[in-house]
């Protein structure tokens, strides 16, 4: 099992993407010019697109590769966010595991292991990618961004890398690559102080369906062990 500092991290920093995504309400950014617009420009831009969604929903798959053990996995589910701070992670294959934040406290859940461990959620202090959760970071003020060819993206994309400011304790670095047009995030990269390599890619996304903040409580199943962080 991960740590689940480093785990909830990826969750943290496929938000960010997530939501960067713009509605069916927002109208597109200006089509570009012939020439590529600068770093700065297109993390201002994909911080434009963020700041128009209150919550989503939809389905990604995970892969990770390399770290200390030099592992590789691919992982499938399903997931919820809504602003501030709430999220809903249901990994459905090929181990079911759940990642349950109402804002205050996050519920990681293993019913394999038959146990639930309970962490406080991220806070501005915590590390940058945290301040996502609660709607307080910005992506071009926040991160320092440079052109970068994405691992994996798809051509014709922008790629951009972006480190934190304010350096974190669990990742290096996040890269995302983008439709030059919509500046839509269509690929995301993180890689981690272990040398792991994360990806993540999402299907059949929903904006702004309000759901409802019941669906942000956890409950602890019976017979469980309860590990508090």
């Amino acid at each position: 099992m991960p740590p689940v500092r480093r785990a909830l991290g990826l969750l943290v920093l496929a938000l960010t993407a997530l939501a960067a995504r713009p509605t069916a309400q927002t109208a597109a950014p200006p089509t570009p010019s012939s020439a590529s617009p600068a770093a700065d420009e297109v993390a201002r831009r994909v911080q434009a697109r963020y700041d128009t969604v209150g919550d989503f929903e939809g389905q990604f798959t995970q892969t990770y590769e390399g770290g200390v053990l030099r592992t590789k996995t691919t992982e499938r589910g399903t997931v919820v966010i809504k602003r501030p701070g709430r999220m809903r992670w249901v990994y459905t294959s090929p181990e079911r595991k759940e990642f349950v934040s109402n804002g205050v406290k996050v519920y990681a859940y293993f019913p394999a292991d038959r146990q639930v461990l309970v962490s406080d959620a991220p806070k501005g202090a915590d590390t940058t990618p945290a301040l996502f959760l609660t709607g307080q970071a910005n992506l071009a003020r926040d991160f320092v961004a440079s052109a970068m060819a994405v691992p994996g993206a798809a051509p014709g994309l922008l790629g951009l890398k972006l480190v934190a400011r304010k350096p974190d304790p669990d990742f290096e670095w996040l890269a995302i690559a983008v439709d030059p047009v919509s500046f839509q995030i269509r690929h995301l990269v993180a890689l981690d102080r272990q040398g792991g390599r994360s990806s993540f890619t999402f299907t059949n996304l929903k904006e702004n369906q309000r759901p409802p903040d019941t669906l942000f409580e956890f409950r602890i199943p019976k017979g469980v062990d309860v590990v508090t962080q």
